[in-house]
């Protein structure tokens, strides 16, 4: 018989203290000071790949600091929201609210209006690096104990070589394999993650139901 799972282990929501920073320890150290309003600089930019922790720490800086203007994947800003970042730049260089933005390129590269690609380079630029397996292994291990789930080495090194390996991706997966798991009070080994990823795997293959007319 299976146990009904409940949603008692959500995730955790993006902090500071559960970033993992990796190669990112300047960066984070940068945002928590703009965030605290210790740091001399009004402007920080990040920018880097999907999966680098982008939204993490402009989520967590907006916690600590909601009047923080906090802009990200600027890359997809309509012309009035860019108009809108081109103001609150402006307005940071004269002692109104800080900037955090993000973008998945430097500055130079953004397909934005010239002035705000200037004006985003004008502070500090922190290119956002991805974590490295071992890195990620830890974060798996460090999450799957926030759960209460015993996640062994096997285990972690089955699921690097097997699922994309973003964070947001390894989170869902940890957070199925958990309803899984006790679903079937079972511990996480590698038979069970077999079972849990082939039933993820037909689950997306399912035709989605569409709207009659």
């Amino acid at each position: 018989m299976k146990q009904l799972p409940l949603d008692i282990s959500p995730p955790a929501e993006p902090r500071f203290d559960n970033y993992l920073a990796g190669a990112n320890a300047e960066a984070l150290a940068g945002v928590r000071a703009l965030a605290a309003g210790t740091f001399a600089e009004r402007i920080v930019y990040l920018w880097g790949e999907p999966g680098s922790g982008r939204t993490h720490l402009l989520r967590a800086a907006a916690h600590e600091n909601p009047q923080l203007v906090v802009a990200d994947d600027v890359e997809t800003l309509h012309w009035e929201a860019q108009q809108a970042l081109f103001v609150a730049i402006n307005t940071a260089r004269e002692g109104r609210a800080a900037v955090l933005a993000s973008g998945n390129a430097p500055p130079a590269q953004l397909g934005l209006r010239d002035d705000l690609r200037t004006r985003l380079a004008w502070g500090l630029v922190y290119q956002l690096k991805a974590l490295t397996d071992v890195e990620k292994a830890l974060h798996l291990r460090a999450e799957a104990a926030r759960r209460g789930l015993d996640l062994n080495e096997e285990v972690v090194g089955y699921l690097l070589t097997r699922v994309p390996r973003d964070l947001s991706s390894l989170n869902y997966i940890l957070e199925r394999l958990d309803r899984y798991s006790l679903a079937r009070q079972r511990s996480l080994t590698i038979p069970l993650v077999r079972e849990a990823l082939a039933e993820e795997d037909s689950r997306a293959q399912l035709p989605r139901q569409t709207d009659r007319p």
